[in-house]
């Protein structure tokens, strides 16, 4: 199999491999060379006349196609507005198994009923100014951990003070969000003492705690920040290192879904492994959560049909016009997108990009949509609300309680979040040339393995994840947050 169409009624197909002008495939004889990952005309396609790929209009030919010939950014363009009008017409296709016992896997049940996948001691400040503190005490911790706490870890980041609004309020909900996080089997917050996330303000966010797990120091109240820090750490290692595995069910899994660096295979590999592994993970009564906003423009209505009621409809409606109102209050237009990677994989406009991108969730029914910074309440399919940007898309990911994330990519990545994440190589080529930054290579359903086998080795891999084998960014000590940013810094 040298090349694929994906929907009875595209227009075009995609390469599975490099072809050759002259090669005839799927019916046509190829008027020019077309790269892996990219398309070529099927039939002839009128300028002006939509381009459907993934049964979807993909964007709009520019110029006259002749049937064989490479259909990219030369001649074909974007169909996005900044406006749209939508109408609920619900479609509800739940997954159905032969196999209706519900897996466990080994994990640390903690004492609120949720679960972690690693017994972990975070370090998190409150505001930029202690980022320095925050990692030295990390530096300091390592050598002194035991038990079964695997990591000590420091989340720097430059917020927490000079910020107004909406800014400031999600940076202390993602914060506080990330403080409960169950990998974490204890957290110390460092403060300074006069930044406007004051640790007074920060405890009403984070709401209850239990006070053995997470500990609080503020640097400006004491002579030497360093040892009351160390002597804080010493109490957290005391409470965690006794925490051992024990069988849970998968339905207790939070798995996030990011997709970067994308190219014209992961439409066709990589999301719709991961599709199936959403699918089995809700299916089992787990949950998933898919963000990247903007990456569903011009495929939204895949989600928002699938909500689970017109109130959740509503809240996809709401999600996709307030992304795009952002872009405009920025003056930006909200299909400047794909990235110039993205392009030389084979992705010619952000509506090939975000059909493929919607791959990721799967079948299921859309069960809540969570606003930025929050924390997941409904098990099941998620949308959370969040930009493309990678560091800060999986951190919100993290601090809505994935417990990992599964990052699909073209191109390849050693990025990390707060949580293990996994790499999906959506080509072979990839994963053999990247191995220290690849986790699991989808690319086999490029070449004839059945994507719900894919699926269900995904399935296995994410389980043996969740019960302590490293992914690669855990190997690279590749750990980092970043948060999504609006307004005014002071």
């Amino acid at each position: 199999m040298n090349a694929i169409k994906i929907h009875a009624q595209d227009a075009v197909a995609v390469a599975l491999s490099p072809l050759s002008a002259g090669t005839e495939v799927l019916g046509v004889t190829l008027r020019a060379d077309i790269p892996q990952g990219h398309k070529f005309a099927l039939t002839e396609i009128h300028s002006g006349e939509n381009v459907i790929k993934y049964g979807l209009p993909i964007g709009h030919a520019t110029c006259d196609i002749l049937p064989g010939e490479h259909v990219h950014t030369h001649n074909l363009k974007t169909n996005l507005s900044e406006s749209a009008e939508y109408t609920y017409e619900p479609i509800h296709t739940p997954k159905t198994l032969e196999e209706p016992a519900v897996p466990n896997f080994s994990g640390f049940l903690r004492n609120d009923g949720r679960v972690g996948i690693r017994n972990e001691l975070w370090i998190i400040p409150t505001v930029g100014c202690v980022n320095a503190v925050a990692q030295r005490l990390a530096a300091l911790t390592k050598p002194k951990l035991r038990g079964s706490i695997s990591g000590c870890y420091a989340f720097p980041h430059p917020y927490g003070c000079s910020q107004l609004g909406d800014d400031h309020a999600a940076t202390r909900r993602l914060l506080a969000s990330l403080c409960h996080h169950p990998n974490a089997g204890g957290v110390l917050v460092l403060g300074l003492g006069c930044e406007n996330n004051v640790i007074a303000e920060f405890k009403k966010e984070l709401g209850q705690w239990d006070e053995a797990r997470v500990k609080f120091l503020i640097c400006q109240d004491v002579e030497d920040e360093i040892e009351a820090g160390m002597a804080l750490l010493d109490e957290l290692i005391d409470a965690a290192a006794e925490d051992v595995r024990q069988p849970v069910p998968v339905s207790k899994l939070i798995i996030g879904m990011k997709c970067g660096g994308s190219d014209g295979l992961s439409g066709i590999t990589a999301n719709p492994a991961v599709g199936r592994f959403s699918d089995l993970l809700t299916y089992y009564g787990g949950s998933t959560i898919l963000t990247e906003i903007p990456e569903a423009f011009g495929a939204e209505t895949i989600l928002m049909n699938r909500a689970v009621s017109e109130e959740v409809f509503a809240k996809t409606v709401a999600a996709i016009n307030d992304f795009k109102a952002y872009f405009v209050a920025h003056g930006q237009t909200v299909y400047e997108n794909p990235s110039p990677g993205n392009k030389a994989g084979g992705i010619s406009t952000l509506e090939d990009k975000s059909c493929g991108c919607i791959q990721k969730s799967g079948s299921a029914p859309l069960q809540d949509v969570l606003p930025y910074g929050a924390m997941l309440k409904t098990p099941g399919l998620n949308l959370l609300y969040g930009p493309g940007n990678d560091l800060v898309s999986s951190t919100a990911l993290v601090a809505a309680g994935a417990h990992l994330v599964l990052f699909t990519t073209g191109r390849g990545t050693p990025f990390g979040s707060p949580a293990p994440t996994i790499k999906i190589a959506s080509n072979s080529a990839l994963a053999g040339r990247k191995s220290t930054w690849i986790d699991f290579n989808a690319g086999p359903a490029a070449e004839g393995v059945d994507l719900d086998t894919v699926g269900r080795q995904l399935f296995d891999y994410v389980i043996r994840v969740a019960e302590g084998e490293e992914t690669s960014s855990e190997r690279l000590g590749a750990r980092e947050i970043a948060i999504f940013k609006d307004g005014v810094t002071l």
